[in-house]
């Protein structure tokens, strides 16, 4: 392991083999914390390749439990949104929230999520205080998508070997230390969607992204950045600043800039769009499918269940999109989605 840490301090990128045996290690219960807090630090200081990236995603989804979901037998286009997390701003459950608007207007959301390891509130704490399980077996996984057209992967569940790295991210992640892992969250989805919309908290790492994902064979995907008004950066689509985009379709990656207010998209600030605990969440979660939370809370849902119908092909452009996903909102499927989650989840108890 020491000659790996070297080969990664001198710069030099893990080959294939190199991935698999760091992989076995880090997994391995009973491998020293220490020395897998150093490889990945050593890895994350020289900058993860796409390359390495991709091939850690394909290590640890073997690894997973498989949710068997068939896409040909579903009724719409597969697709996750998530994001990187990791912007240290505490917005909203936003992908959360728009998973239920897009399966509103027609795609299959099969969203993957954890609890919070960098935010106040992860899409698995909000998903639990809207009174929705979190523990889905495949074959319940299956049934629920293919009844309501959704459905939530819990990362704990369906990546069980992750326990052996569960102490040493804690502590990474207190000493504020970022390493690959807060990378692959929205690229593990063991369902392997088709389609991802994926939100990351930094700028350059959109191409990056897109590239992995077409490593991955995803047949469509957005990858996003934000800015706020004070310039911070942000892991959605925004309504107050420019967004970075990386766009992979038909096998190609490329770059281009979006700004929501030309769309006529009011300018929301950072102050409007923060988020809270779990319960606060999902207040506001559930305000916004129901039409009690406007301004712009609902906007940046508005703009990036948008993005997500563009990916899922249910929408030409963004402007489209806005106009799909308001219809979502104000006509009630979206809060139906929720409550049907919430009706569904307790009569299979």
């Amino acid at each position: 392991m020491n000659a790996l840490v070297e080969k990664l301090q001198a710069g030099v990128d893990l080959n294939p083999s190199d991935i698999r045996y760091v992989v076995t290690f880090l997994l391995a219960e009973g491998a020293p914390a220490a020395e897998k807090a150093a490889l990945l630090t050593a890895l994350h200081q020289k900058g993860e390749s796409t390359e390495e990236i991709a091939g850690f995603v394909d290590q640890l989804i073997d690894r997973a439990v498989d949710p068997m979901i068939d896409m040909a037998k579903l009724p719409g286009p597969m697709i996750d949104v998530c994001g990187t997390g990791g912007s240290s701003l505490d917005l909203f459950n936003v992908s959360t929230t728009i998973m239920f608007i897009l399966a509103a207007g027609g795609a299959v959301v099969v969203k993957h999520g954890n609890r919070s390891v960098t935010s106040c509130c992860g899409s698995a704490d909000v998903i639990e205080a809207l009174g929705i399980r979190l523990e889905w077996t495949p074959q319940e996984l299956n049934e629920c998508v293919q009844r309501l057209g959704f459905g939530f992967v819990f990362a704990r569940f369906y990546h069980p070997a992750f326990r052996a790295l569960a102490e040493m991210r804690a502590q990474l992640a207190r000493s504020g230390t970022r390493t690959i892992f807060n990378l692959l969250g929205p690229l593990l989805n063991p369902a392997r969607p088709g389609r991802q919309l994926i939100g990351v908290y930094a700028a350059r790492l959109t191409a990056v992204f897109a590239e992995v994902l077409r490593q991955l064979g995803r047949e469509r995907a957005w990858v996003v950045h934000g800015t706020a008004e004070n310039g911070a950066g942000m892991d959605n689509i925004s309504t107050s600043g420019a967004t970075t985009l990386a766009e992979l379709k038909e096998g190609r990656v490329s770059p281009a800039v979006l700004d929501c207010r030309w769309l006529g998209i009011n300018a929301g600030t950072l102050a409007e769009v923060r988020g809270g605990n779990a319960t606060d969440n999902a207040k506001t979660l559930t305000g916004v499918l129901s039409g009690e939370v406007t301004g712009a809370k609902r906007d940046l849902a508005v703009v990036n269940a948008a993005g997500g119908f563009v990916v899922a092909g249910l929408a030409q452009d963004l402007g489209a999109g806005i106009t799909l996903a308001r219809e979502q909102i104000d006509s009630g499927r979206a809060l139906e989605k929720l409550r049907a989650f919430q009706d569904y989840d307790k009569k299979t108890r």
